[in-house]
This record gives C-alpha cells, sequence and structure tokens, in this order.
C-alpha cells in the first residue's frame, strides 16, 4: 500500500497456509538474508497479513527495517546476488530476485521512521516452515490507515486484509493512533457498518447486533 506498505482468524496464528510458489520462495529468500545480515526486520504489509490469516500477497513481499540499517541491508542484498534499487521516495529500498519478483524493504511507515518499538512488538511466526518476525495484526491496521491520504484511500484493498486479521486487532489502539485521519475514521467508521468490528469500546459485532445508531 501507499507509502509505507501494501496490503488470522483468531489470534495466535502460527503457521501460514499456502502462498503461490514464485512469490513465497521470494520472501523465504528475503528472509534469510534479513536473518543472516544480524539487523532487526519484520514481515509487513500483505504478506505479514497472509502470515496472520489472509489472502496471500500477488504483486510484492514487505518488510521493514531500521533508517539507520538501510545501507547495511542493501549491500546484504547486492551481496546475496540480488538487484537492488533506491527509489527517489526516500521511504524504503527496493530489492529483486533472480526472478525479478520484487522486495520491499521498508524504513519509514506513513512518513514516519520505523522504531525499534515496532519491531519489538514483532511475533516470530512460521511462515511456510521458515520462522521469522512479523508485525502485529494491530501495527499492520495503523500502518495501513495511516497511509490513507487525498492521492492514497484504497479501502477495498485494506478491506480485504482487514477483515481476517479483526480479532487480533486492539481496536481502541487503532482509533488512538489513527485519530487525526479524517481517512482513517471513514474507514473504521466503514467497519462498524459492515459489522467487522463494534462501537467505539473496541468490542466485536455480529449481523445480529442492531445498526449504528
Amino acid at each position: 500500500m501507499g507509502d509505507g506498505t501494501s496490503v488470522s482468524e483468531g489470534a495466535g496464528v502460527s503457521e501460514a497456509p499456502g502462498m503461490p510458489f514464485p512469490l513465497l520462495e521470494t520472501l523465504k529468500e528475503a528472509a534469510t538474508v534479513l536473518r543472516k545480515s544480524g539487523l532487526p526486520f519484520a514481515l509487513a504489509g500483505g504478506a505479514a497479513a497472509y502470515a496472520r490469516g489472509a489472502a496471500p500477497p500477488i504483486h510484492d513481499v514487505d518488510f521493514v527495517i531500521l533508517e539507520a540499517d538501510a545501507e547495511a541491508v542493501a549491500r546484504a542484498f547486492e551481496a546475496s546476488g540480488m538487484r537492488v534499487e533506491h527509489p527517489p521516495e526516500g521511504w524504503l529500498i527496493k530489492a529483486f530476485d533472480s526472478g525479478d519478483r520484487m522486495i520491499d524493504l521498508i524504513f519509514r511507515l506513513a512518513g514516519t521512521p520505523v522504531a525499534t518499538e515496532l519491531l519489538d512488538r514483532a511475533e516470530e511466526l512460521d511462515v511456510a516452515a521458515v520462522p521469522m518476525p512479523v508485525l502485529s495484526a494491530t501495527d499492520l491496521v495503523i500502518s495501513w490507515l495511516g497511509s490513507f491520504s487525498e492521492h492514497h484511500a484504497d479501502f477495498a484493498g485494506t478491506l480485504t486484509c482487514v477483515r481476517p486479521l479483526r480479532e487480533q486487532v486492539d481496536w481502541d489502539e487503532v482509533r488512538a493512533a489513527t485519530d487525526d485521519s479524517a481517512f482513517a475514521h471513514a474507514f473504521l467508521v466503514l467497519l462498524r457498518r459492515l459489522r467487522i468490528v463494534g462501537p467505539e469500546d473496541g468490542r466485536m459485532t455480529g449481523p445480529e447486533d442492531g445498526d449504528d445508531q
């Protein structure tokens, strides 16, 4: 998803379902490079949502890293034989595997530098039998909603990622973190009207409950 990261039923998902083979191999190869580098990282974006029960990504794989580590990460990917690009946007590095499949190495989410605390909150999950840190569902939703703007507000794409994660998310924390965004507020209203989440107290609700007043 724009400026930061693209786009499980139940908490504690430990192993993801099957991803299309080419992109799965890209994810595993990238995670191996990052693990060997010894630098902190976490799976993000649609791939992290997939690891937590959503549909698999089809275009690329996202990881988050610290901005201070960006050049070291780029060198690690170049040393592994991958092509590396530094886009002018200034919030990520792109790497391409031998099949020209893209890996986004993001060090700024919605204009905010990736923090050590964000990576510390990541949970170690098995993704296709490969253990790796994966951003929490709450942090994923905050990153998606934080990226909304007049130029980028993909509610449909974000909805497909959010719905399977809804019971893993601290919605009160999401509301607090995105309180100054009219676009995030509109998306949360959409979630309530679709009965994906409950009212302002963050309780879940279902089709049997009444409409929002």
